[in-house]
């Protein structure tokens, strides 16, 4: 699948799972901020994927919990730690750190839920 087929599948799964309109979807938008996605729609959007996509996606591998343990060291006083951001990477490759690090405050990790990652995540499961 092209990257525009993915985006338009994901596209539609958002539209089906959080009731927005296919225009509000682009793919800069975020998940919670944008279209207004809470937690427990979070695990519609994967079960939704994973129908949609015919992949399977392991709980926690999309939306990682608990990415910013205090208790590994990886955030102190607010901020995700380079060590922090070292792991972020490792475990959530699809998610775009590099803007992430540029102000690494926990309460912008929920902004990394892009619809570009949920594609870039979608395009490597497919390629697996």
């Amino acid at each position: 699948m092209t990257s525009d087929e993915i985006f338009t599948k994901v596209r539609d799964t958002l539209v089906d799972a959080l009731g927005v309109d296919d225009d509000e979807v682009t793919l800069e938008s975020r998940l919670e901020a944008d279209l207004g996605a809470e937690s427990i729609d979070f695990l519609d959007i994967v079960f939704r994927l994973e129908k949609n996509f015919s992949i399977k996606i392991p709980r926690g591998e999309l939306f990682p919990e608990d990415l910013a343990s205090s208790d590994a060291g990886l955030v102190k006083d607010g901020l995700v730690t380079a060590e922090g951001l070292a792991a972020l990477r490792t475990k959530v490759p699809h998610i775009d750190i590099d803007t992430f690090a540029k102000d690494p405050k926990v309460e912008n990790i929920k902004d990394m839920f892009t619809v570009q990652m949920l594609v870039k995540f979608v395009q490597n499961k497919l390629a697996a």
